[in-house]
């Protein structure tokens, strides 16, 4: 054990999770690579879980933080604040969602916990639909609607929580189900759950569940949803902490995949959008967000600096169509990958889109979970100079890929040679 792994053991909490048997101290990065303290040099296919959205270092971001920083850091939302103003007319814009207000926070969990507070104080209702497999994460509120037990510390919980089928197209008592009836058995299943309880606040659902191992439903089942809840006045919340802006590369936001019936009520993100920042948010349709009847500020929340890297980080994903990136390289990674899986007994799935790919591993000839392949294939990864994650719920185990959206195509081809390789040698 190095010095740091034990200082770190001895003054952090033991439930704060490393990687590797010897974790990694990343000291810089650079594009879409990082380097360790001993000057290996890895490609990230991680990103920080999925924050570094653009590249490493990216030079426009970090000249805005450095210019922003050598004004003023911080002011609180007590006082106007130009970046932040110019962000949330950007979000508002591209949310699609009427009238839209945005309220930024400093992280996804807190994004989702404001959420909720909105919701359940709009519809003075407590209780909370949320996906199996979900995850939204870590403070009480979101750790209670979290329907991932390996995320789930405490039942106790302020909120009611009630979960519906639908987040995992291949497993659960639908599967066998073409996209058509999976859709319609979840619809059936939504529609008898509310005939159990009193109208629920909204439906908290991710387009695509990250720390659930990249699972998602067919396209067009949150908008068949969205027709049983707009029968009982059920709010729509998207989390799109880890779908949002064009990781996804067939769109902007996850939730339109399921545009059907218009944009979600309630839209939240985080990670990407600050490339590394500490930037989290809300929006909803103003009536939604006006709601609250006291008093509310974030200390935090859209500080100049975070907003001013948010900024040159959103101009520059747009301008470089960075979401196109993600579909293009995308494609070609998943294909590459399920081809390198194809001759794999160990492999059950490989699935996503854009750059947003898990692959699910199986004990070999059964459909159980195999979390110590997992933690292999990380660290054979990773001996590869390859840095990749991992997930999964209710007994399942994926490797989570999810590089910088200005990610090559050489860098596809090598990133995938190095997991082949890391797969081959832990059948």
């Amino acid at each position: 054990m190095n010095d740091l792994h034990a200082r770190h053991r001895r003054v952090l909490p033991d439930w704060l999770a490393l990687y590797y048997d010897q974790p990694l101290e990343i000291t810089h990065g650079e594009g879409r690579h990082v380097w360790d303290a001993q000057g290996n040099k890895y490609l990230d296919f991680f990103g920080g879980i999925l924050t570094t959205m653009t590249a490493h270092a990216l030079p426009e971001v970090t000249k805005a933080v450095s210019e922003q920083a050598g004004r003023i850091i911080h002011s609180s939302t007590l006082y106007l604040n130009r970046p932040m103003v110019e962000l949330a007319e950007r979000i508002a814009h591209l949310s699609a969602i009427p009238d839209a207000r945005v309220f930024f926070t400093t992280s996804g969990t807190e994004a989702n916990d404001t959420a909720l507070l909105l919701a359940t104080a709009y519809r003075r209702s407590n209780t909370i639909l949320a996906m199996r497999n979900s995850y939204h994460g870590r403070s009480f509120s979101a750790v209670g609607i979290t329907g991932n037990r390996g995320w789930s510390p405490t039942s106790l919980s302020p909120l009611q929580t009630l979960y519906v089928h639908g987040g995992v197209r291949t497993r659960g008592p639908y599967a066998s189900l073409d996209d058509s009836a999976f859709i319609a058995a979840c619809v059936e299943d939504l529609k008898d759950l509310l005939g159990h309880t009193r109208p629920p606040a909204a439906l908290i659902a991710e387009p695509v569940q990250g720390v659930g191992g990249f699972t998602s439903p067919p396209d067009g089942l949150y908008a068949a949803f969205r027709e049983v809840l707009n029968a009982y006045g059920i709010l729509w919340i998207a989390d799109e902490v880890q779908t949002g802006w064009g990781r996804t590369g067939d769109h902007f936001w996850g939730w339109q995949a399921h545009d059907r019936n218009g944009p979600p009520d309630i839209v939240t993100f985080a990670k990407g959008i600050g490339n590394g920042m500490s930037i989290g948010g809300v929006v909803a349709r103003s009536e939604i967000m006006n709601c609250l009847d006291a008093n509310s500020i974030s200390t935090f929340g859209g500080t100049q600096v975070t907003m001013a890297a948010g900024l040159a980080n959103l101009s520059h994903l747009l301008e470089h169509d960075l979401q196109g990136n993600a579909r293009r390289v995308g494609g070609l990674l998943i294909e590459r990958l399920r081809a390198a899986a194809a001759q794999d007994p160990g492999v059950r799935e490989v699935r996503g889109r854009g750059l947003m790919i898990g692959i699910e591993l199986t004990r070999p000839g059964t459909d159980e979970a195999d979390p110590d392949r997992a933690a292999a294939v990380l660290e054979a990864a990773r001996a590869g100079g390859l840095l990749i994650g991992k997930g999964g719920g209710h007994s399942t185990s994926a490797l989570r890929v999810a590089p910088p959206l200005s990610l090559t195509v050489a860098e596809a081809e090598e990133g995938a040679a190095i997991l082949e390789s890391a797969l081959r040698s832990t059948q």
